[in-house]
């Protein structure tokens, strides 16, 4: 599991576990979701909410990193980039590799667990040059626990449910999005710009 740092021996199998969970929920959802090379996916996490707590109540670098590892180990390898939404202190801004950040400007701001959440400051630690956004446009979406990521993703999502529908005590909420249709009943589509 790379070089995960962990305080104590209960927090250390959690998060193994947590890691092989992030792992199962990142490769379904690549799959069902279609991702391909370059796409952006925003990961909203509540580490509170993994463990069983209220949201912003038990922010937690231990499981921030386990679960940022485990998606990393799956996504890299496919070549997708993550953006990984900061919590409401920093106004759900987003941690991104400075080559995806073309949307809108960088904006100056470190996440620390308390003031931002555990799960960006674990992707401020790992991506090579992290910039921090406020606004992005992402290809599809995983929110670990409720965080509400609608506001970072494609005008039209499409959720669609997991069989890895969990991560620790926090839901799992998934979606893709798709280009819009336009132009009314006689318009042809194009089946694979619909995905599904």
């Amino acid at each position: 599991m790379g070089n995960l740092q962990i305080f104590d021996a209960v927090a250390a199998q959690k998060a193994q576990e947590l890691y092989h969970q992030a792992q199962e929920i990142a490769e379904e959802f690549a799959e069902k979701a279609a991702l391909k090379k370059g796409q952006l996916v925003v990961i909203g996490c509540s580490t509170s909410e993994i463990l069983g707590k209220d949201y912003g109540t038990y922010s937690h670098p231990d499981v921030g990193e386990a679960v940022y590892q485990g998606l990393a180990s799956v996504f890299d390898k496919r070549g997708i980039y993550m953006a990984a939404q900061c919590c409401e202190h920093l106004n759900r801004a987003l941690i991104v590799e400075a080559d995806k950040a073309v949307e809108s400007e960088i904006v100056n701001a470190v996440p620390q667990p308390k003031a931002g959440g555990s799960f960006a400051t674990a992707a401020w630690k790992h991506m090579r040059h992290p910039v921090a956004q406020e606004h992005i446009r992402a290809d599809a979406g995983l929110d670990l626990g409720g965080t509400m990521i609608g506001m970072h993703l494609k005008p039209v999502a499409v959720p669609f449910r997991l069989t890895h529908n969990h991560l620790g005590d926090a839901i799992v909420l998934s979606a893709y999005t798709r280009p819009k249709y336009i132009g009314g009943e006689r318009t042809v589509y194009d089946p694979v710009l619909a995905k599904k």
